[in-house]
């Protein structure tokens, strides 16, 4: 009875397996007829209806991404395209890679209908890269310029359990536009921006015109006290973990910094350095170009998340000191022309009115050499939260600098050389010049202090020339009072 109930098993699976194989051979067979017979688009269509019909008895669902959304690109295709990017696996057949000019990593992309596997939360997601050829001349989209070359249309497709619908919608989408924002971020080659202003005024996408920035300064490699470095750094990691903190108190995702000291004290370096370190973009601003506040505004916009917006010598760009600026337009306002110009208030609303919500994540650098020109509504915390002083070259800015730039730690010249630079106003660049003059190390050390003695001596004698000044200007105040007086 067994052995009898076996062969029927068997006989009735090799008929189930035969009409399967049978049906699958005839549309097969079908397909290919109707490729060669059908018009693409009656085949599209009809297999398209087979599909869905089908996916009624299967427990998984497809979902569609495509690359346009209306006329304007969409947004998840796009994070989709370099989330997968970074999926590819050994067992992918095809991908395509490219390199920009003027960019320094390679992009990774999936290549059309090869399909991709990820995993999230323990659930399985099937990807496919679809690239659907479209047969009709007339096909052109405004925004993607080969379209009309091309000829396809493409769209991501991603398959996974039903039950997970929620999911996918509440968290799994979010966290691929999350990494490949990061992955954006990581890969990108960072670029310091200046106004192009003869397309200031048209596309503000145009406005900024971009150049790499190949800066090799980094925090470890600036001469600054190891104290300061380190609140720098603190600071900055504080600030780019706080978004959620900045909502919860209302206030815009941003931080202020002004560096003030006498030129060549590093302060460009320093900047060069934060955008290393975030890997954030720098947004260079020559207040003096513009005209308005307007003009100001329309700049302040156009620059992106994530960057670093540098105003340098802001006490020589504009008149801050005490307001003049408004007082002058004001002034001026029923001239013609009219004297327009940038003014203390429009720099202000940007740091810290309406328009500094424009944006998020966005360092402000303010720097100049006399902080006490700077009028004190632009000092305050919450415009400039951070100050930090560039001072003359320490003894241990010294050590750091003969560690980059001779690579040695220690010298017997150098308890000589430690005590003229802390009696000395010399600043790191000037230094750092002197360490470049020679491939000798003692020669290096001899001349830097050789030429610190000169520059001590010049020091006392600007001393000198100041305090006769001093006493000079003492002695005619007190000639005009006496005069008064009689």
């Amino acid at each position: 009875m067994a052995s009898s109930s076996t062969e029927t098993n068997l006989a009735t699976a090799k008929t189930v397996l035969s009409t399967a194989a049978s049906v699958a051979a005839t549309f097969m067979l079908a397909r290919s007829v109707a490729q060669d017979i059908l018009p693409h688009e009656f085949h599209y269509y009809f297999f398209s209806n087979v599909r869905k019909f089908f996916n009624r008895f299967s427990p998984q669902i497809t979902m569609v991404i495509d690359e346009f959304d209306g006329f304007v690109h969409n947004q998840m295709y796009e994070a989709a395209e370099t989330y997968l990017g970074s999926k590819i696996s050994p067992s992918t057949q095809r991908f395509k890679v490219s390199k920009s000019e003027k960019e320094n990593n390679f992009t990774v992309k999936v290549e059309g209908n090869e399909e991709i596997i990820d995993i999230f939360q323990g659930v399985k997601f099937k990807w496919v890269f679809v690239c659907r050829q479209v047969e009709s001349r007339n096909y052109y989209h405004p925004f993607d310029h080969n379209s009309s070359l091309r000829s396809e249309e493409r769209y991501f497709e991603v398959s996974f359990p039903k039950k997970q619908k929620d999911m996918v919608l509440e968290s799994y989408l979010h966290y691929i536009v999350k990494e490949a924002k990061s992955i954006v971020q990581e890969k990108k080659t960072l670029k310091i921006f200046t106004v192009d202003y003869q397309h200031m005024y048209g596309n503000l996408a145009d406005a900024w015109k971009p150049v790499n920035l190949d800066h090799p300064a980094t925090l470890e490699t600036i001469a600054l006290e190891t104290e300061l470095k380190d609140r720098i750094l603190k600071d900055l990691e504080r600030f780019v973990k706080r978004k959620d903190y900045y909502r919860k108190v209302g206030k815009a995702w941003k931080r202020g910094y002004l560096l003030y000291g006498p030129p060549g004290t590093g302060k460009s370096s320093l900047i060069a350095a934060i955008a290393n370190y975030l890997n954030f973009d720098i947004y260079d601003l020559e207040l003096t170009e513009l005209h308005s506040n307007s003009d100001l505004r329309k700049l302040l916009i156009s620059t992106a998340n994530r960057s670093i917006l540098v105003v340098e010598d802001i006490d020589c760009s504009i008149e801050l000191q005490d307001r003049l600026a408004e007082a002058s337009e004001a002034r001026h306002s029923h001239s013609f022309p009219p004297q327009k110009q940038v003014t203390l208030s429009g720099l202000l609303n940007f740091i810290d009115g309406l328009w500094s919500s424009c944006g998020d994540e966005r360092i402000i650098i303010l720097t100049t050499n006399h902080k006490e020109k700077l009028d004190p509504a632009l000092l305050r915390p919450g415009r400039m939260d951070v100050h930090v002083h560039m001072s003359y070259c320490t003894p241990s800015g010294f050590r750091l600098l003969a560690s980059n730039y001779l690579g040695i730690n220690d010298h017997f010249l150098f308890q000589q050389i430690e005590e003229f630079i802390s009696t000395t106003q010399v600043t790191p660049a000037e230094v750092a010049e002197q360490l470049m003059r020679s491939d000798e190390i003692e020669t290096v050390l001899v001349e830097l202090i050789q030429f610190l003695k000169v520059k001590k001596k010049e020091n006392e004698e600007d001393k000198a020339k100041e305090s006769e000044i001093v006493v000079a200007k003492e002695q005619e105040h007190t000639v005009e009072k006496d005069d008064d007086d009689n």
